[in-house]
């Protein structure tokens, strides 16, 4: 058992370390090298929007240059170990060939940057070295993203840029004028139509520093701080543990982005402390799968497609917090009924008061973490700062909190001071370093995705969605079935980023256009954050999930199992993209009063109970079947009251009258079994009487 465990750990710590790029362990000179690259990288990002005026095709250049240098030396070409040409999977130094395609990639990476005023006087018609070059950083980056992010996005990219030769040979269904190199590379290298277009520009203007965030607020301790806080506000109740894991990493999510890296961080604690109270380890390790999932919905980071989103459906970014904020909510409300079922038919207690962390002392100890979070909403909310501006400001409010807090713990600790200003700047560093690691896959993820946009935009795009299209034959359902399950299997080997991008650019005009047709008014933040929910899906979606994996190595599960059974929690997440396709007020399209946004939002978590009702066939007791309905009707009433409103033929601005039938659906059946309940109470004491 002791050597399942260690295996266990291993590839927990195996699946993070790919995910973070720690794959390699280097000498002193090679690791002076690599954290020299990360932390130049981090310093150039920092000084963007603070005092270094650069423009955007540059800076797009710069930032995919830095990546591409550092994942060659990150990881090696092979993953399994080779008995012949060991150079190619050693993960014990940096090999000759390494070093070669990291300078020869970043020096592609930057031609763009250094010919930039040439390139422009010479447009759409390349020299050989533009041909060259371009060449060269399409195969580069095509190995470098399969080298971090995995063969899928790689494959995807050859596909689509062999369709765009091989269009003229293709069926007549699928035909396509065909594009020469020339004109191919014009758009995909040489423009800001493709590897330099609009998720690299995002990425390198303002995930970086939200990444960077998080990866420093890990690194001082805010991890293990919200899950403290969490597990000494809520463990005391039924099913507090599970519920303490759920609020955790929706804390996380919000400046982490990453599933993988959310769960590594929660779930050492939680996972354990959900077995010990009685959670068998498939839903202890599904239920934090399903959080963490979830993290990527909290605004403001969402997994870095907040603001590529914002930048597609050209809104400013905190309109699309406006639009995310009641989904996720509602999505996390669900998951902490699901828990708090899940407790109640496996009759779980709540932790025993010495198992608690104390709330105040917890607090007192870790409330200057919360001070960064506060000046990042501040500067977003209040004074409407640029995204960029305020993630900078936040940054440095965490630098002062790290320097207060270790100098503080320096003279509790009866050290000297110098000694706390030297583990201040080595948090801040090793901040540095991993916000700069962790942003490789993502900064490699959004140029290889810009290929697949570039060759779209090159006018396959129109007979793409004509396919999508004919196949959904026009049903505004079916198409959105199609792109639910497509979002599903691409997302299996793509990082959510890569499939919202490519879902987006392909579905999302389509969802629209289409709903339009059949009278239904779908706005196109409501499609583009349809394709990203169901991208964010795919992280627990068996086979593959990973996130799955990484839970089940810790609670020491199946993983298909586990995957299964935070897929079957993550239902709720899925019924609730659906929901605001058909009903744009959950995310507060077109709401501008706080009075009714307040109203949507309530009746929606109200919804949402219900459903958790439906869903796990449980609610103050087991349901019956004549229960069931009740309570689906309840949900769809509370989530939807404009289309019981059409069915009655009430006029659109008096349905939310109508939630006061979801409303007396949802306390009717809640009141039949609290009777049932007292019933079966009765008898049991009349019996015992009896007897």
């Amino acid at each position: 058992m002791q050597w399942m465990n260690k295996k266990r750990q291993r590839s927990v710590e195996e699946i993070y370390k790919a995910e973070s790029g720690n794959v390699r362990s280097f000498n002193r000179i090679e690791n002076f090298l690599v954290s020299l690259v990360a932390v130049s990288w981090a310093l150039y990002q920092l000084a963007l929007p603070s005092f270094q005026i650069v423009d955007s095709t540059t800076r797009r250049s710069i930032h995919l240059a830095f990546a591409m240098t550092l994942v060659f030396l990150l990881l090696p070409c092979v993953k399994r170990p080779l008995k012949q040409l060991r150079f190619l999977s050693t993960t014990t130094h940096v090999p000759l060939m390494d070093y070669f395609l990291s300078g020869i990639g970043t020096f592609s990476a930057l031609y763009l940057a250094i010919n930039y005023e040439a390139l422009s006087m010479r447009a759409g018609v390349p020299v050989f070295s533009d041909l060259f070059f371009g060449v060269l950083l399409v195969v580069l980056l095509l190995e470098a993203t399969r080298r971090m992010v995995g063969p899928a996005l790689s494959f995807i990219a050859i596909l689509f840029s062999a369709y765009a030769f091989l269009g003229p040979h293709m069926p007549s269904l699928l035909a396509f004028k065909g594009v020469s190199l020339s004109k191919y590379l014009s758009n995909i290298t040489l423009s800001t139509e493709g590897i330099y277009g609009i998720p690299l520009g995002v990425s390198s203007s303002i995930v970086y520093l939200f990444v960077l965030l998080g990866a420093i607020m890990d690194r001082a301790g805010a991890g293990l701080f919200f899950t403290n806080i969490a597990i000494s506000l809520l463990g005391r109740y039924k099913g507090g543990v599970a519920k303490a894991a759920i609020v955790a990493s929706g804390a996380t999510g919000i400046v982490s982005g990453s599933s993988i890296a959310n769960i590594v961080t929660t779930g050492p604690f939680t996972i354990p402390l959900m077995k010990k109270v009685g959670y068998p380890a498939e839903k202890a390790a599904a239920i934090e799968v399903a959080a963490s999932t979830d993290g990527q919905l909290m605004p403001p980071i969402m997994g870095a497609a907040a603001f590529i989103i914002a930048e597609y459906v050209n809104v400013p970014y905190i309109e699309v917090v406006k639009a995310a904020i009641i989904p996720a909510l509602v999505s996390y409300f669900g998951l902490l009924c699901i828990s708090h079922l899940e407790a109640s038919k496996l009759g779980i207690k709540g932790l025993p008061p010495e198992d608690l962390p104390d709330f105040f002392q917890t607090f007192k100890k870790g409330i200057h973490y919360i001070l960064p979070l506060g000046v990042l909403l501040w500067e977003l909310m209040v004074f409407r700062h640029s995204p960029e501006l305020a993630a900078f400001r936040a940054i440095m409010v965490l630098f002062g909190v790290i320097f207060y807090q270790e100098i503080r713990l320096a003279f509790l600790e009866k050290r000297s001071w110098g000694s706390g200003v030297k583990k201040s700047i080595g948090i801040v560093v090793a901040g540095l370093i991993q916000g700069s690691k962790n942003m490789v896959a993502v900064a490699l993820a959004c140029a290889a995705a810009g290929i697949i946009v570039g060759v779209v935009n090159m006018g396959i795009g129109g007979m793409i969605s004509g396919v999508v299209e004919s196949l959904a034959g026009g049903n505004i359902f079916l198409l959105l079935f199609i792109t639910a399950v497509a979002c599903l299997i691409i997302g299996m080997g793509l990082p959510t980023t890569a499939t919202y991008i490519v879902m987006a650019t392909l579905t999302a005009p389509i969802i629209v256009k289409v709903g339009g047709s059949y009278g239904f008014v779908v706005p196109i933040m409501a499609a583009h954050l349809f394709c990203f929910y169901f991208g964010i899906l795919a992280d627990d979606t068996p086979p593959v999930g990973l996130a799955a994996y990484t839970a089940a190595a810790i609670a020491e599960s199946d993983p298909i199992a586990t995957g299964i059974q935070g897929f079957l929690y993550d239902i709720r997440t899925s019924c609730i993209a659906f929901m605001f396709i058909f009903n744009p007020d959950l995310i507060l399209f077109n709401i501008t009063s706080w009075s009714q946004g307040l109203l949507i939002f309530v009746m929606a978590l109200a919804g949402m109970a219900a459903f958790s009702n439906f869903a796990q066939g449980w609610c103050l007791t087991k349901n019956k079947w004549y229960e069931l309905p009740l309570f689906l009707g309840a949900w769809f009433v509370l989530f939807n009251p404009g289309a019981t409103a059409s069915f009655f033929h009430v006029e659109e601005p008096y349905k939310y009258y109508f939630y006061l039938l979801g409303l007396t659906l949802y306390g009717g059946v809640t009141w039949i079994q609290r009777f049932r309940l007292s019933s079966e109470f009765s008898f049991i004491d009349n019996s015992e009487q009896i007897e």
